[in-house]
């Protein structure tokens, strides 16, 4: 095996996000419930035998230095002494910035299509070790499921939870994280998900939007953010709700019906000119479905 193709790397939403105390190193603790959607980026992952490793934008985009796929690729290579490179490409189509953990998903899938294809033979243990000191969120991406996640993204209850569908949309701007987080809006739950019981009660995406927590940088960042404030207001008028995903700047809200009517794409559009500067060029959005599993999942077990 040369060469994999077509492997996907989802993005995710927080259904709800709390903030519920402080690590000794500044590090916040958090209680979130991480669904997968169908929004992905794609990557295709060519075997080099000369321990060199490229990064491609299939798109023609600009690309960082030094971006966490290539950071992912040489992490296994440190961990396993694999003397083999790769020719990492990516289309990415996930918006950057968004709190739907586009570069996370991006280093899990590089990380899984690694193992792989270099013959690693890394656990999945050994790898969600790995993934954790990428990024706090890349860990989810390589559990593969829904999960109620703890800590700082490295504690993972996996849930199972019924189909849903998503309007999602992201402003032509980003938000700082680290301003998120030292902002004085900051909010603090008192009321957490008993991990023994949720799975139980969690019921439907709707329901938990509706009857369950919050995300607690919302304040932060509408303060920060009128793209923010806008999309908020767009969505909890046509759908009557809408909630901020991750420390990003998308926001979503869940969706009544199975979406068989084939109008999604054109109800997006539509909804895209409802907002201020709007316009396809300006904004971005999807309607988007969860996934009951990460399309590679198995592949570390």
């Amino acid at each position: 095996m040369k060469a994999l193709h077509d492997l996907a790397a989802p993005a995710k939403l927080n259904l709800f996000l709390h903030v519920v105390g402080k690590r000794p190193d500044g590090y916040h603790l958090l209680q979130s419930l991480f669904v997968l959607v169908d929004w992905a980026d794609t990557l295709h992952v060519e075997r080099r035998a000369d321990g060199q490793l490229s990064r491609h934008d299939v798109l023609g985009g600009d690309l960082p230095a030094d971006d966490l796929c290539l950071r992912a690729a040489r992490l296994l290579q440190a961990e396993t002494g694999c003397t083999l490179g790769a020719d990492i490409h990516l289309e990415k189509r996930l918006p950057a910035g968004a709190g739907m953990g586009g570069g996370s998903s991006d280093a899990a899938t590089t990380l899984l299509a690694l193992n792989r294809l270099w013959g690693c033979g890394l656990s999945l243990q050994r790898l969600l070790a790995l993934g954790l000191k990428l990024g706090a969120d890349v860990p989810f991406f390589l559990g593969g499921r829904p999960a109620l996640v703890e800590g700082i993204g490295e504690i993972l209850h996996p849930l199972t939870l019924p189909e849903q569908r998503f309007a999602v949309l992201k402003g032509p701007s980003g938000l700082s994280t680290q301003e998120i987080f030292s902002s004085k809006l900051l909010a603090r739950s008192e009321n957490l998900a008993i991990v023994t019981g949720f799975p139980a009660s969690a019921g439907t995406a709707e329901r938990l939007i509706a009857g369950f927590g919050q995300n607690d940088l919302q304040p932060a960042a509408e303060s920060i953010s009128s793209e923010v404030r806008d999309a908020l207001t767009l969505l909890s008028k046509t759908f009557g709700n809408a909630r901020m995903t991750g420390s990003g700047a998308a926001v979503f809200s869940v969706l009544a019906g199975d979406g068989k009517d084939g109008k999604d794409d054109q109800f997006m559009a539509t909804l895209l000119q409802g907002l201020p500067n709007g316009g396809p060029g300006a904004w971005t959005g999807r309607i988007c479905r969860s996934l009951a599993q990460h399309p590679l999942a198995g592949w570390a077990d």
